[in-house]
């Protein structure tokens, strides 16, 4: 059981990610708010996905980018913001294409794909979720599925990075105040996640067979809906936020 895109599907993905950020940017102006990332501007979302593309492509071409921040911080400076952003989405996407399919390089999630995948699919869904960030400026407020130009196979992937990836690092700090057993499960989706959460360890995840849920067992809270709503909502990104989650789960880019 695997809902993991392929390397092409990523790339094409972190491709249509850029274009709609890019024309949402454009369309909100850089001095618009972004609701979904509250007080930041579009120009500070451009510059920060525009520094992730770059740190990205370092990592990719063996040469790593020695402070990610400055980087950001200088890009606010940029006289044509959204060119430079062009510029390093392109870059990127080359550095993926020139990479050796063996790749060894610095990952930093758990379960994590070999090296080339995994920046590729990591830009992917940085770029993707934070395009989402780009159409809400331009809306004024978080975007419904149907306004999104995601389908349901890269939101299952992006489900999957950021509970088998994110969801289990040490560093995320996901300590609900008692033990607590969540069933992730998208509707149709081949399978489903338990994350079974506790005040003093980090998150356990479990890939469960999406189809039979008489083999759960029990748990204290599920999440469920269709694929592309649970991406935006278990990143915050939706107007249908669960309290519970938004409150417990904050994901570090990094």
């Amino acid at each position: 059981m695997d809902v993991r895109l392929p390397l092409d599907d990523l790339g094409a993905g972190l491709g249509e990610a850029a274009t709609v950020l890019r024309a949402n940017a454009m369309a909100a102006g850089l001095d618009a708010p972004v609701p979904t990332c509250p007080g930041w501007s579009v120009s500070r979302l451009v510059a920060h996905v525009g520094m992730a593309h770059r740190w990205a492509a370092s990592h990719v071409n063996g040469s790593p980018a020695d402070d990610p921040e400055v980087m950001e911080r200088a890009a606010l400076s940029e006289p044509d913001l959204l060119g430079w952003f062009d510029e390093g989405a392109t870059a990127l996407l080359q550095a993926i294409v020139d990479a050796p399919d063996d790749l060894t390089a610095f990952v930093f999630l758990k379960n994590a794909p070999p090296a080339k995948v995994f920046w590729t699919r990591r830009q992917c869904h940085e770029t993707t979720i934070h395009a989402v960030d780009a159409l809400a400026a331009r809306l004024g407020r978080p975007p419904r599925r149907s306004e999104t130009w995601i389908r349901p196979p890269l939101a299952l992937d992006g489900i999957d990075e950021l509970l088998a990836g994110f969801v289990p690092r040490r560093s995320q700090g996901i300590h609900p105040p008692e033990e607590t057993v969540v069933l992730v499960r998208p509707d149709d989706s081949p399978i489903a996640w338990l994350l079974a959460m506790g005040p003093d360890h980090p998150v356990d995840v479990t890939v469960v067979d999406g189809a039979s849920p008489a083999a759960y067992g029990p748990v204290d809270r599920t999440l469920t809906g269709h694929p592309v709503d649970l991406y935006l909502q278990l990143w915050n990104r939706s107007a249908d936020l669960d309290p519970w989650w938004h409150d417990l789960v904050t994901i570090t880019w990094k």
